[in-house]
């Protein structure tokens, strides 16, 4: 018998609507109010004041290793602009800016890097699920949530992030395999800033693009510039839409860079050239951002001045706010430990939080909820 070849499809496109040089293309730019679009300014440029504060912090010895979001806040701040309150926002690490315009107080967020899981804690009415540091371990549950939609026959909609070298964890391939033939309404959005810690995508990965892994799960892809907060937002909304309706999974790659360490404790100069680091610095999305909102005179240099007030008063509170509570006996009470795996406390685990409480009363440390 001859070789048939069967037909596949291999259409992949790539999205940019605002290029590096802020230069705006009018037939694909999206339909958002001066009002939209200053939010979206608000919450990347806190976001950016918010991280450098934190690095500041860090280097003072008052905050732990974290992960910066430099250079990654169109990404989620796009995509979270385009669902509800009533969507799930599943992120990984690098999602502050989507998640303080979904309701996160900055506070959570300096408590969290400092090593309190108390700030992990989701806010109330926020359908979202928090930090996930375990590489690609939150893909299952955002489609498990997907399934559940579907169950419930709502009109609901998840967005779950993951990074590039997340991509290549078995964790992530079941996720997008599940979510297709399920039909869950999941859309991964993949941040490939080029780096898996120290390990380049050129050594993760053979194929040109994450994109196109869609095509073998039978769900449609797009890569979209991923310091382009316009082109993330349509094509969001594009794959929302899609989900809401009915028409199941999308893979979103969002193309960035890490212009940061990986964390605080990274140093890149071992891995990757200062020359690779200035080229995609003046892609970044802020500025670009930025010069388009002063191009359409959407933004004005009093009202920037302004914004830049409010955001160092925010960010001065939240600072106070998070180092009052991390003194407090609250948060650094040993016993609290136990009450957060289970809904309601086994008693084994019972058992050993009353002993650690005789144990804290005889070494005279004062702790409460035994």
């Amino acid at each position: 018998m001859p070789r048939t070849p069967i037909k596949l499809s291999e259409h992949i496109e790539y999205l940019s609507i605002l290029d590096e040089h802020a230069e705006v293309d009018r037939s694909l730019e999206p339909t958002l109010t001066s009002e939209n679009l200053k939010t979206l300014y608000r919450y990347m440029l806190l976001t950016r004041r918010l991280d450098e504060r934190m690095l500041i912090m860090q280097r003072q010895g008052r905050l732990s290793t974290f992960a910066q979001t430099f250079g990654h806040e169109a990404i989620s701040l796009g995509a979270a602009f385009a669902v509800t309150k009533d969507d799930w926002f599943v992120p990984y690490y690098r999602e502050m800016a989507g998640m303080l315009y979904r309701g996160w107080p900055p506070e959570n967020f300096l408590l969290y890097w400092n090593g309190f899981e108390e700030g992990a804690s989701v806010p109330k009415g926020v359908n979202d699920l928090p930090f996930c540091v375990p590489i690609a371990s939150q893909l299952p549950h955002a489609v498990g949530i997907g399934l559940a939609i579907n169950i419930q026959n709502e009109k609901k909609v998840v967005l779950a992030f993951f990074g590039d070298g997340a991509a290549s964890e078995g964790d992530c391939h079941e996720a997008m395999n599940f979510a297709a033939v399920l039909n869950a309404p999941v859309i991964f959005i993949c941040l490939n800033n080029q780096y898996a810690i120290s390990v380049p995508v050129s050594h993760q990965m053979k194929s040109a693009t994450i994109a196109q892994r869609a095509l073998s799960y039978g769900m449609d892809g797009i890569r979209v510039d991923g310091n382009d907060i316009l082109a993330i937002y349509a094509a969001t909304k594009e794959a929302v839409d899609k989900a809401r309706s009915g028409g199941g999974p999308t893979l979103i790659e969002a193309l960035t860079y890490r212009l940061t360490p990986h964390t605080t404790a990274d140093d890149p100069k071992r891995y990757r050239s200062e020359e690779e680091v200035s080229l995609w610095q003046k892609r970044e999305p802020l500025l670009r951002f930025k010069k388009y909102l002063y191009d359409k005179q959407i933004l004005l240099q009093t009202e920037e001045e302004k914004l830049e007030m409010e955001i160092t008063e925010e960010i001065k509170l939240a600072v106070e706010k998070a180092e009052t509570l991390a003194k407090g006996k609250e948060l650094n009470n040993p016993l609290r430990m136990f009450d957060y795996l289970y809904a309601e406390i086994p008693p084994s685990l019972q058992k050993q939080k009353e002993e650690l409480a005789e144990y804290l009363k005889r070494k005279g440390a004062p702790v409460t909820n035994a």
